[in-house]
């Protein structure tokens, strides 16, 4: 029986991997903000769930939630970093500096949090995965989206650092960058978003990439060509493609 954790379960992708691990009959650990939102999901999964109301940006509160799951259920075997936001930035307006930080302190900064306190006990027992969610945003700088696009860079560049860090330790250490899911997130987006994945479909794969051993995956794989050719355009080309991109929109800010 798998032991996984989850950040960022009470919707979008980290619902839909509770549903499918809770399918396998794995003991799941869920993390999130809204207890209510974690209660409402824990009714609907007929396995053994913990849930834990918490902000991944509080590393106390997350070391205690660590420390509950470790105590009744022992090391887990998956630890998923998937609480994330998105919002639209610019620089030039200084009330999105605050947009700025929460953006990075919770995909960033959250990501560390979440697997700190598990990377001992893996450790020690030789064995596991930790799973950040990336996105494809990381490969470039997108308009408009300047504070999540650094983030996820962050995250991929941070993932690697952790995986040759755990290399000969037996716990493994995968990234995973998702194109466009069809999430809350997304929901505001007003632009196309080409080769889109439901929620359950992200996560099917999201699980399927992780069992297979490999360390790091874009999916769907067609976003893995959009990607791949984003990253070799010259920046003279790149800038003229998408410097009237349409832009995420910014949220209302005092």
């Amino acid at each position: 029986m798998q032991r996984v954790i989850i950040t960022g379960a009470s919707s979008g992708i980290g619902t839909a991997l509770a549903h499918h691990y809770a399918r396998n009959g794995a003991v799941l650990g869920l993390i999130a903000r809204r207890k209510s939102a974690l209660e409402e999901l824990a009714a609907q999964l007929s396995t053994p769930v913990q849930i834990y109301a918490a902000d991944v940006r509080d590393a106390a509160a997350l070391q205690a939630a660590a420390a509950d799951f470790l105590a009744r259920h022992g090391c887990p075997d998956i630890v998923i970093a998937n609480a994330g936001v998105s919002t639209g930035t610019l620089t030039e307006f200084p009330e999105d500096l605050a947009a700025f930080k929460d953006v990075l302190d919770i995909n960033v900064v959250g990501m560390v949090q979440t697997f700190q306190p598990f990377i001992a006990a893996m450790r020690d027992a030789g064995r596991g995965a930790l799973v950040g969610i990336a996105s494809v945003a990381g490969y470039r700088g997108l308009p408009g989206a300047a504070a999540y696009s650094a983030s996820k860079a962050a995250a991929i560049s941070y993932l690697e650092s952790v995986r040759v860090e755990l290399r000969a330790s037996g716990v493994k250490v995968i990234t995973i960058c998702p194109g466009y899911i069809a999430t809350p997130m997304t929901a505001q987006n007003p632009y196309a978003m080409p080769f889109i994945l439901s929620a359950d479909d992200s996560a099917r794969k999201i699980a399927g990439v992780i069992a297979s051993g490999k360390t790091f995956a874009v999916i769907p794989w067609q976003m893995a060509i959009v990607a791949r050719v984003m990253r070799v355009l010259p920046n003279w080309l790149y800038d003229r493609l998408f410097g009237n991109a349409p832009r995420k929109p910014r949220l209302k800010r005092d």
